[in-house]
């Protein structure tokens, strides 16, 4: 099947001689690097792993939307998933270490998770996905509603009033869902996305390779902050039984 590269929001598919050339001073990028900021000097965690955090968060985000990873992304799917995984799995977190819960609704842990899957499937369907990378509202409707429902599920996942249990359900039912789209990726016979069948060959890679690669990095390697979590919860919960319920010496 032959296709035409459409216009993508990141520009036209870049080649390997000017990849490094392709900076860009995305408005609604720096928009939202602003509104972190704001949301950590108003409500955010001061102490040290606060200020990290918030760091973190924002030199991905730079990373991610204004370095030549953006240009990037239009021409390798496998790209792209990385620079999603980045967001949902590891910005999303550092956001929630500096910008936690403080007062006001929350929503449950379980209709949170199901909302972070239903997302990432939903943008991750070729039609959808066609669709969201062509223009700025669709784009940045795709990177808000990655980033905004992973930012709540995290600040659940770490909040202290939460229970060890349903945290460490919740991060093992999210990888797992996130592993059988991987899967599917990996697995399939044909390229499923039409604005990278042409954009990979300078590369190096062919459509298909490329769409295997995007389905082994949110197989593998995305699963792996969640699981360090769900370790992380699951010795906190092991310390702490312990203490409540020191063993007596003989």
């Amino acid at each position: 099947m032959i296709a035409e590269p459409i216009d993508s929001y990141c520009g036209p598919p870049p080649v390997p001689d000017s990849i490094w050339l392709q900076w860009n001073f995305d408005p609604f990028a720096i928009a939202l690097m602003v509104l972190i900021a704001i949301g950590w000097f108003t409500q955010g965690r001061r102490d040290s792993a606060g200020r990290a955090a918030v760091f973190g968060a924002l030199v991905l985000v730079g990373v991610a939307f204004l370095s030549p990873i953006c240009a990037l992304t239009v021409a390798l799917f496998s790209v792209r998933v990385a620079h999603h995984v980045i967001l949902i799995s590891v910005t999303a977190p550092l956001l929630a270490i500096a910008l936690p819960w403080r007062r006001g609704p929350r929503l449950p842990l379980a209709l949170l998770t199901v909302l972070s899957a239903i997302t990432l499937w939903i943008w991750h369907a070729p039609l959808a996905y066609e669709w969201a990378i062509g223009g700025a509202l669709p784009y940045w409707l795709m990177q808000f509603t990655l980033l905004v429902p992973s930012w709540l599920f995290w600040r659940e996942i770490f909040s202290p009033e939460r229970a060890f249990g349903p945290s460490i359900l919740a991060l093992l039912s999210f990888v797992a869902q996130m592993g059988l789209l991987g899967a599917i990726l990996v697995f399939a016979r044909r390229p499923i996305y039409p604005p990278h069948f042409l954009t990979t060959d300078p590369f190096g890679i062919s459509a298909l390779s490329d769409q295997q690669l995007a389905g082994l990095v949110m197989w593998v390697p995305a699963m792996f902050p969640y699981i360090a979590v769900a370790l992380w919860l699951l010795v906190r919960f092991m310390s702490s039984d312990d203490t409540k319920h020191p063993e007596t010496s003989v």
